[in-house]
């Protein structure tokens, strides 16, 4: 495959795929006080909606945009927070080092 064949050319916004809200959903519904953090759009992703477990665990997706990730929450019953006003959760970072300490790669 040559270097311009790529399906995607530089500065295209990636977006959301089929099965993004399913893997959300799944998760959300197999971890406990799950609560839910909107990215937004960059220059290469759109906007993501970060979903954080109350142990720390966390999974990101893209989402349409922020309507749709506030949507989301709304239908799997979980509270979500715009991340430039709120922040991430401290168990957030505490889990992504205890893996990084451990050797772990992060598999969510």
């Amino acid at each position: 495959m040559g270097l311009f064949s790529r399906k995607e050319r530089p500065g295209t916004v990636r977006g959301a795929v089929d099965g993004d809200s399913g893997h959300l959903a799944e998760f959300a519904a197999s971890r406990k006080g799950v609560e839910g953090f909107v990215e937004p759009q960059t220059m290469t992703t759109s906007t993501t909606l970060v979903l954080v477990a109350t142990d720390g665990e966390w999974s990101r997706r893209r989402v349409r945009d922020a309507k749709a990730a506030f949507d989301l929450g709304r239908k799997l019953g979980i509270p979500v927070y715009d991340v430039a006003a709120t922040g991430y959760p401290q168990r957030m970072r505490d889990w992504t080092a205890a893996r990084k300490a451990a050797g772990e790669q992060r598999s969510v």
